[in-house]
């Protein structure tokens, strides 16, 4: 068969995909307003804002982005983390016919300028804490109008002395900065109720996303994602993740655990718009690193999903403070992102009671891709199979199918692969193929039931004396050794071999040195696997999502 996994397909999940119910995200958003107007849609920090507050407020701020004169297509950046206001203006954006550009708030005034240039975004909004770095690179990029956010702003259901206690604490790890002709949000929402909101279409066919790439393969690119691409992904993912929530009460809503970004799209499909798919709602979480503050919120809640990253479950799930939590409702742990290793698995297994099921997927796929089944108890170590309508393909260099088994580039075709990088005709030749499938740049195999393993990125496989070694495996291997919490492989240049393996480690026990983890390499690797240098470290660098950047270890 040219589609092995369906024949292991989950008992009710379809091969394809049924006709889309919406021209837009705007209308999915509508339908989702209209239905669970009294619902909560999301909890933050003790507040919450019912489905019926983001449908008034999102339509307030779509009269206000048209008063200034932005017309349907035009670009406007988001700048924010978790607050409230994301999906207000998230909802005002998509409901005024223009496009979001998710932006992370730790940017650099480099990479901000960069996208903000590349996308010609004519508006900004922006939190407060944020706002020097955009003053830094204002005169190099096309924004004509800024709105900035207030942790004050967004907090208006809680007591006083909780607001100011919440505002302090934010502005003295990142000072509060005035941008020079700015508006508040407040001043935007007052404007916006003066205004008169025209409805836009949008249809399947329209941009709805710039979602920019973390530049690990160059200049950070935006995917071109639209309505219909977005969409899809929603209604695959649903779909996938039926067999997992079945256990729900009728009528119990789900409450899903928002700890990854709403910037990066896995927290922005996955998370929000899933969510406003089904009538769910997301405990928000403004700072997943502090894993204390993390679990302090979750202790309020009986929730019933956990997208996360592999560094994020691992964190939580060695936290003591984790005991006090009660998992008695997680029915579904989707892992995406960076891949799960099995260790990470185990303990997530052991401390919650629930199985990590692993997906994959990339910006470029709006994201989901391909995933294990959602009712699975075991880890399997794969990324599973292909979603519905979707299909994957093990290809060598020259775009040749490779037999089963046999290690080569993993190339997508589906309703959620991008249209193409923005305004980047060149880049985005060399990364689809004549026939519609996108070249992901991951190294994978597939087995006889159509399961899918990712071996490595392409640019990161590291070349020993003519043998390639993969850096996933000897992460693997070395995160299994007692002590060890996180490891990271690049290539170091060598003399005899051309290439040799350093390992970035970050260790729980302070007496484990060197030799110690190079014999337990020893044990587990083929000779031209072993690291040849270790480095602790107390930290590896991570982008927003938790990913581990080998870019910045190698630099």
């Amino acid at each position: 068969m040219d589609k092995p996994w369906l024949q292991h397909y989950p008992a009710g999940v379809p091969a394809e995909l049924p006709a889309f119910p919406y021209h837009s995200l705007a209308e999915l958003l509508d339908e989702a307003f209209a239905k669970n107007r009294d619902k909560p849609a999301f909890h933050f920090l003790g507040a919450t804002m019912s489905f019926g507050e983001i449908d008034e407020a999102s339509r307030v701020f779509a009269a206000y982005l048209q008063s200034l004169g932005l017309k349907k297509g035009d670009r406007v950046s988001l700048m924010m983390p978790n607050v409230f206001q994301y999906p207000v203006a998230v909802a005002g954006v998509l409901r005024a016919g223009m496009v979001v550009v998710n932006t992370n708030p730790l940017y650099t005034p480099r990479e901000l300028a960069h996208q903000l240039s590349d996308s010609g975004a004519k508006a900004l909004v922006i939190l407060e804490n944020m706002a020097r770095t955009f003053q830094t690179c204002r005169a190099e990029t096309p924004v004509e109008h800024v709105v900035v956010a207030s942790m004050g702003d967004m907090l208006p259901r809680l007591k006083g002395h909780i607001v100011n206690f919440v505002v302090r604490r934010v502005r003295k790890m990142v000072p509060a900065y005035d941008l020079p002709s700015a508006v508040t949000f407040k001043q935007a929402m007052a404007k916006g109720r003066a205004a008169t909101f025209r409805p836009e279409r949008s249809e399947l066919s329209d941009v709805a996303v710039l979602q920019y790439t973390g530049g690990t393969t160059g200049v950070a690119k935006g995917a071109t994602l639209t309505h219909g691409n977005i969409v899809a992904n929603v209604l695959q993912s649903e779909l996938w993740n039926q067999p997992a929530l079945r256990g729900l009460k009728p009528g119990e809503q789900q409450l899903t655990v928002c700890a990854l970004p709403l910037y990066h799209i896995f927290g922005f499909t996955v998370n929000m718009m899933l969510s406003m798919r089904n009538g769910g709602c997301n405990i928000l979480i403004p700072n997943p690193r502090d894993i204390k503050a993390t679990l302090k919120e979750l202790k309020k809640h009986r929730f019933h999903s956990f997208p996360a990253v592999n560094t994020l479950f691992g964190a939580i799930a060695r936290h003591p403070d984790a005991k006090d939590v009660d998992w008695s409702g997680l029915k579904l742990s989707v892992g995406g992102g960076m891949a799960v290793q099995a260790a990470t698995a185990e303990l997530w297994r052991k401390t919650t009671g629930s199985s990590i099921c692993e997906g994959y997927g990339l910006s470029e796929t709006s994201p989901s891709a391909s995933c294990n089944p959602t009712d699975a108890t075991e880890f399997s170590g794969t990324i599973g199979m292909p979603l519905p309508s979707t299909e994957f393909r093990i290809i060598d260099d020259a775009g040749n199918d490779l037999p089963m088994g046999e290690r080569g580039e993993i190339a997508i075709r589906g309703p959620q692969v991008m249209v193409g990088y923005w305004n980047r005709p060149d880049e985005t030749a060399q990364v689809m193929t004549r026939d519609g499938f996108f070249r992901t740049g991951d190294v994978g195999i597939m087995d006889e039931r159509g399961c899918f393993k990712i071996v490595d990125r392409k640019k990161d496989m590291i070349n020993v004396s003519g043998f390639n070694v993969y850096p996933n495996e000897i992460e693997e291997v070395a995160t299994r050794m007692p002590g060890i919490v996180e490891a990271a492989a690049i290539a170091v240049m060598d003399a005899n071999s051309g290439e040799a393996v350093k390992l970035f480690v970050v260790a729980s026990d302070p007496a484990i040195t060197e030799d110690a983890v190079k014999a337990f390499c020893k044990d587990n690797l083929t000779g031209y696997k072993r690291p040849r240098e270790v480095v602790f470290r107390d930290e590896l660098p991570k982008s927003g999502v938790g990913k581990v950047l080998r870019r910045e270890l190698r630099d």
